[in-house]
């Protein structure tokens, strides 16, 4: 069988979605729009015979950063030398840059022989949101009434780039919510959460406090009208695994967070809750 690896089209990144769905990874059912918009050229595809088998996401960030994500090889295809095809594709797509991944456990030792390392783990939590009142002072907004600069702003404190496109998107296409928190005028934390097939996805989520955290979370459960989330917790970030812990939700899975080079200089101890695991 041979093997034709070609940049992906909306449509394979859909199918990309669908196959990361597929394998119990839950991205919101919206979240494909965002990423296919952020680097259109970032997204291959292999196809075996004629077939869409294997995948992989490569998306750039400004001139230093990548992240690579959807790297999937169907079921009938596993162990014939597929996958590492299209890995040594992607990861030539991002040569020269630092590059970031959240790896499965299956797959953490090769992602260390191809020289990433770990940084620390993303611990999924999952349960029922509970209710929570605003600190004193503290005020949400809908994040789409806050100008696009600010947002970015913002997130820079706690991504390596900025990735102005992304977010655009991120907090305004359907079956989400996007709220940001205000204090005294300054923008004290910002979450988003969508929609998805199984509990409804958080991130990302950023707080000064986690008492900040755990009303973005309230609010954004009650906006969606959803009763079951999920969150994806660094663990490097204690007051925020424990935050997840007094409001009920439980463990489900865990990913490392690896890099190429060095961590990036950004704001953990701020962040409750990573983006995605398919694009950083």
């Amino acid at each position: 069988m041979t093997i034709e690896i070609a940049a992906a089209s909306a449509d394979d990144v859909q199918r990309m979605a669908q196959w990361a769905a597929e394998e119990g990874w839950s991205p919101g059912n919206t979240d494909h729009l965002a990423f296919f918009c952020t680097d259109p050229g970032g997204f291959l595809m292999g196809w075996v015979d004629g077939e869409p088998q294997v995948s992989i996401s490569v998306v750039k960030y400004g001139a230093t950063f990548g992240f690579l994500g959807f790297y999937i090889a169907r079921p009938a295809v596993r162990g014939k030398g597929y996958g590492i095809q299209i890995w040594r594709a992607g990861m030539q797509r991002l040569e020269g840059r630092n590059v970031g991944l959240d790896g499965v456990v299956a797959q953490q030792y090769n992602y260390r022989k191809s020289g990433f390392r770990l940084a620390w783990n993303n611990i999924r939590h999952q349960g029922a949101p509970v209710e929570a009142a605003a600190p004193a002072g503290v005020s949400l907004v809908d994040a789409r009434s806050i100008p696009l600069d600010r947002l970015v702003a913002y997130d820079r404190r706690f991504f390596p780039e900025p990735r102005d496109t992304f977010l655009a998107a991120w907090i305004t296409l359907p079956e989400r919510a996007a709220m940001v928190a205000l204090r005294d005028g300054a923008l004290a934390g910002f979450g988003v959460m969508r929609n998805a097939a199984g509990p409804s996805r958080i991130g990302p989520l950023y707080a000064e406090t986690p008492e900040i955290a755990n009303v973005l979370i309230a609010a954004l459960a009650r906006t969606l009208r959803t009763t079951s989330i999920a969150l994806d917790v660094p663990d490097v970030n204690r007051p925020a695994v424990r935050l997840a812990e007094q409001i009920g939700l439980k463990p489900a899975f865990e990913t490392a967070r690896m890099y190429t080079g060095k961590n990036p200089d950004v704001d953990v101890a701020g962040t409750f809750g990573v983006t995605s695991f398919e694009l950083g």
